[in-house]
This record gives structure tokens, sequence and C-alpha cells, in this order.
């Protein structure tokens, strides 16, 4: 820990937003729509938001479960400074009860010793600057539950010229909604399903207000948004479900939102569920397709065509990847087909220098 901040350096119990006394004398966290009601001492479903006396507590402030460096294609971010590296960092805990986290080890701990590394919004921010990275994630866990500790990032990421993006699952209350994506230049929300029964069964939440927050994300903010949907066999993959779920994405988000449909491995309760077939991303992809979503992707697998953005006027191969490397840059300066001259949603580099690829390479923040 030599040169780093420690936690004795920050104040890791810092007092939280978003909550209310109530009359039977517990407090209500507003943050997200649990609603989680505690009496002294205890946490919220996401363990990381906890009645202290007669206020709330964030307990994992400047805290993290450790720091990487990845391709932005990763989080997955397709149209968001294609090639670019984001430093990237999550804490502990998570507001919902998926039983297929692929990051269960840290979404779902409850020991306070999984936060090995300390330190400031300010540190971070020096640090992804130091690193060459174009913009901090908060990923790994939600970052809805560590919202304050985000948003002051942010705001010295913003300061230092650095970017900031969310990978969430969006489960949050309209006011803190408001606030948390101002601070967010770019957005990756989780949309499980298509029905509330697999979100009350499989995540223990519900569906209304994820839509919510795409909704608003989209429309009311300057925030970057794409969306993640990873298929499970037999759960969240059949042809009806998938044709409703890109229909409501075009008529409510518009046909420029970028999706992704990603393999489920089996892992963490959904040990008995086999991987997501290759064929079933391209027939989801190709449904999405039908249903005019213009940039539809696949993910965890090595599909040429999937992992393509593709010009929607004249159907060119703009940027071509394998996996998280991008093989092939071809939009033009002004961030639109160099063959049509149509523009292509997202935010795009000038032009890349190199693609930062496959790594994924962790790190210490560097000393002062």
């Amino acid at each position: 820990m030599s040169g780093q901040d420690t936690v004795q350096d920050i104040d890791t119990t810092t007092p939280a937003r978003w909550w209310h006394a109530l009359p039977d004398g517990r407090i209500q966290c507003d943050l997200c729509p649990r609603d989680c009601k505690l009496h002294e001492g205890q946490r919220g479903l996401c363990f990381v938001r906890q009645r202290v006396g007669d206020e709330m507590v964030l307990t994992t402030y400047g805290r993290s479960s450790g720091f990487c460096i990845d391709p932005i294609e990763k989080k997955p971010l397709h149209h968001f400074l294609p090639g670019s590296s984001v430093f990237s960092f999550g804490t502990a805990g998570c507001n919902l009860a998926c039983k297929f986290c692929q990051n269960w080890d840290i979404s779902k701990s409850r020991e306070m010793d999984r936060l090995q590394d300390a330190a400031s919004p300010q540190r971070i921010a020096e640090a992804a600057r130091d690193s060459g990275a174009a913009s901090v994630a908060f990923t790994y866990n939600d970052p809805v539950i560590f919202a304050e500790y985000a948003m002051d990032t942010a705001d010295a990421c913003h300061a230092l010229g650095i970017k900031t993006v969310a990978v969430t699952a969006g489960y949050i209350h309209a006011e803190p909604r408001r606030v948390f994506f101002d601070r967010m230049d770019a957005a990756n929300v989780d949309l499980k399903a298509f029905t509330d029964e697999f979100y009350v069964r499989q995540t223990g939440s519900h569906l209304a207000p994820v839509l919510d927050t795409l909704q608003h994300i989209r429309h009311d903010t300057q925030c970057w948004l794409e969306i993640t949907t990873l298929l499970i066999p037999g759960l969240n993959d059949s042809t009806p479900e998938l044709e409703s779920m890109t229909r409501w994405i075009f008529d409510n988000l518009g046909p420029d939102v970028p999706l992704h449909f990603s393999a489920f491995h089996p892992d963490y309760k959904m040990g008995d569920i086999p991987a997501t077939p290759a064929a079933t991303l391209t027939r989801a992809r190709q449904i999405a397709l039908a249903s005019g979503l213009r940039h539809v992707y696949t993910g965890n697998v090595h599909d040429a065509e999937g992992g393509t953005t593709f010009c929607p006027g004249c159907a060119t191969p703009l940027i071509q990847r394998d996996w998280h490397a991008v093989m092939h840059y071809g939009i033009d300066p002004q961030g639109g087909c160099p063959h049509c001259g149509t523009r292509i949603a997202g935010h795009f580099a000038p032009k890349l220098e190199r693609s930062f690829g496959r790594r994924r390479i962790p790190v210490r923040v560097a000393p002062r």
C-alpha cells in the first residue's frame, strides 16, 4: 500500500443521501425501489448502506475491490470511444439478487476484506489520467449502491478531462437517478429480461424501474446509452420475448441505441444451466435487426459479423472487432461513414491511433 491512500486516510463511512425517517422509528433508504427499512445497525440488502444512529451511511466510500485497465469494449460499449482504455473499479455488494451473477464473488460479498484497495476520488482521477485511460468505469458491482463515491469520483475525473462510465442494472429511484446519470458520460444498462416474472424470480426485483431508467437516460440526459442482455437458455431467450423487447427498445428509445446480446456461462446459483449456444445469439441479433434496431452486437463469443459496426446507410463495415479488440476503424473524422456520409450514433475519436486490445491490466493506484 506504499504511496497509496489508506483506509485511515479516507472516511470510509460517509453520510448517505436519499433516506428519510419513518413514524415507527425506522429509517427508509430511498436510493432504489427496494425501499429498505432499517433499525439501528441494520444494513440494506445491498449490504453497503447502513443505519448508524439516526442516519444512513455508505460504508464503502473510498474502498475498492481492485483497479484494472480494460478495453472499453469489455463494458461493453461499442459506440463510445472505441479502441480506448478505461480505468475500471468497483466496491462490494449489490441491490439485486441475481442467481446467475457473473461477478458474484464481488457483488455478493459480505466481507469487507474483499475491499483491498483504498483511494479517494481525486487519486482515482489522477491514476486514470496517468495511465492514459480515456475514461473511468464504475463496474464489477453496481455503482448505484455506491452512488456518492461514484459521483464524487466523476466530478474529480471531469476536472481532469476524464470521461465516466456506469455499468449498471439501472435499479434506482427517480431522484437519485437524475443526479447520478447527470454525472455520467456513458452507461451500459443490463436489461436482464423482458418479463417481470423473470425479474422477480431470478433477480428479486422488478422490470418497470429498469425501463424507466432506460427512458430517462435516453431522453433526459446527455449520457450515451448502450444496453446488454445476457441470454440464459430457457429463461429469457424465447423468440416472442426477444421480439417484444426489441420492439419496445425501437418504440421507446429509438433505433440507434446499441444492443448487446451476451452469452451466459454456468455460474453462482445456475451451475446446472448450459452455456448459451452461439446460434441463440445470432437468432437474437436477427430478431433485433428485424425490429428496426441499427446496431446489434453479440458478446462473449468470436463472431466477426456480430462484433462489427455497420453503416446503417450503405451497410459498409466501419468498425471490425475480434472479441474486445478493434481490428479495423473506418469512422471518418466527423463521426460518419466515409462512403455515404451517414452519421453514426455515438462518441468517436477523429481517428484511432491504436486499439488497446484484449488486455486487462490490474493496477494499484499510483503514488503521489
